[in-house]
């Protein structure tokens, strides 16, 4: 690692000579492209470069369509700040300023959520710098096709699982890389949340991808909607096929919404019609899942969990709903609504996964973040970890999830759950003199 001038940092890697932005003691080498792509094909990784690598001037985002609930829970989106590509194998590594020579940090890496629809790699809301501050870990923020591009096949010409094809990519760069940045390769832990923990889940489980990481955290992944999903793809398959060789990416995200409403028959599975298809590469049959986690139950360290209030996200921010279901007896009929659909796509898939994978021999923590604060009427909704773990007031100034809770509140829970999950990080492990936050309850599942 060699310094410039104040504001720019040059890594020197086998990839290349990587040019940064630093600034308030962190160093962010933003959008490497790892790999490229064409429509509806595997990556090809991308080759090391001669000539200098530097971050563009937006960040690439895979094509999508903004979520109005998104939007409106967690912020809104600076869309000027964003550059579509239907090739988005993008990555950005974030470490500290102050690494001693040859030390080598733990690596965590985000999976970002959304439904395996929308998302990035890069967004405020999921910057790292105040965890990297406190806790001195390098973390890489990857980002991969979505939605048409990147979650839905079932034919030749229309492969699936490319998203995951992706990831692999960008942990096999990490991999080979990240020793340049100061980063330790036998020190990786994959972070997702939401669809991010599903594909980490999978991850697990996939082919090619011995030796790339050591540990998982999988928050607020809907395991529960991983079933029986063929029927379903299939014909979502079949009703966007007349967008496939569509030139134009923002008539395809308009377009392939019209055809969500016809896979509605499928029941809650539905309420995320991208995902992981079981039986092509890299995964194995849904019949087969099971076992493959317990065969690898003692590759990786996992530390899996959710919200207490997961679909009080979409339930209780509903206007209609609470119309209805807003007070007295309709209140209590929303709450134990709340209560059986978050543990039926959450609660109960992670607590039978965390069981399953103990009873193989595997090192399994089992976490629920719960709400204790009077200052939020929907509990602990699906999201409310994001500024937990990144912190970044700043960007959760226009989210209707927090506002009406402290920020001084987040940010004391949040600091204690960001070194948690960094011990757990580094060791595999969480003592139990490890100072805990208000709001987690946590378990070594089989001990």
């Amino acid at each position: 690692m060699t310094s410039n001038h104040k504001g720019v940092h040059v890594f020197e890697t086998g990839f290349g000579r990587i040019i940064a932005l630093k600034e308030n003691g962190i160093i962010k080498a933003k959008s490497i492209r790892y790999a490229h792509s064409k429509r509806f094909q595997r990556p090809v990784p991308a080759e090391a470069s001669a000539s200098d690598i530097v971050f563009p001037d937006k960040t690439p985002v895979c094509p999508q369509k903004l979520s109005a609930l998104v939007e409106k829970m967690i912020g809104a989106t600076p869309v000027e700040n964003f550059e579509p590509d239907e090739s988005t194998q993008y990555l950005s590594v974030t470490c500290p300023d102050n690494s001693k020579e040859n030390e080598k940090l733990p690596v965590v890496v985000w999976i970002h959520g959304g439904s395996h629809e929308i998302g990035c790699g890069d967004l405020p809301t999921s910057d790292p710098v105040e965890w990297i501050k406190e806790q001195h870990i390098i973390v890489v923020t990857v980002s991969y096709r979505l939605g048409l591009f990147g979650f839905l096949g079932g034919s030749e010409s229309r492969p699936p699982n490319l998203g995951l094809f992706d990831i692999i990519e960008a942990l096999k760069w990490i991999k080979s890389y990240i020793a340049d940045f100061g980063g330790d390769p036998e020190n990786i832990t994959l972070l997702g949340q939401s669809s991010g923990g599903d594909a980490i889940a999978h991850l697990m489980i996939s082919e090619g991808v011995e030796g790339l990481f050591h540990r998982v955290i999988i928050q607020s992944a809907p395991l529960g909607l991983r079933y029986k999903r063929q029927k379903m793809s299939a014909e979502f398959l079949q009703k966007t096929e007349i967008l496939k060789d569509e030139t134009d990416v923002f008539k395809m995200m308009e377009e392939y919404g019209k055809y969500v409403p016809s896979v509605i028959k499928y029941g809650l599975k539905a309420a995320m019609p991208f995902g992981i298809q079981y039986g092509y590469p890299p995964l194995c049959t849904e019949e087969e899942s099971v076992e493959k986690w317990k065969q690898n139950a003692k590759k990786y360290d996992v530390l899996i969990g959710l919200n207490n209030d997961e679909t009080a996200f979409y339930l209780k921010t509903s206007g209609a709903l609470n119309k209805y279901f807003g007070k007295g007896l309709g209140l209590k009929i929303m709450d134990k609504t709340v209560e059986k659909t978050t543990n039926l796509i959450y609660g109960t898939p992670a607590r039978i996964f965390a069981e399953n994978y103990a009873g193989a021999g595997g090192n399994v923590y089992l976490f629920r973040i719960i709400s204790r604060s009077e200052y939020n009427h929907i509990g602990a909704p699906h999201c409310i970890d994001l500024p937990l773990i990144f912190g970044n007031e700043a960007a959760w100034k226009s989210s209707e999830m927090v506002k009406n809770i402290p920020w001084k509140y987040i940010h004391e829970n949040g600091r204690k759950l960001r070194a948690l999950w960094a011990e757990f990080a580094r060791t595999g492990k969480i003592n139990d003199h490890s100072e805990r936050p208000e709001i987690l309850d946590i378990r070594k599942v089989g001990a």
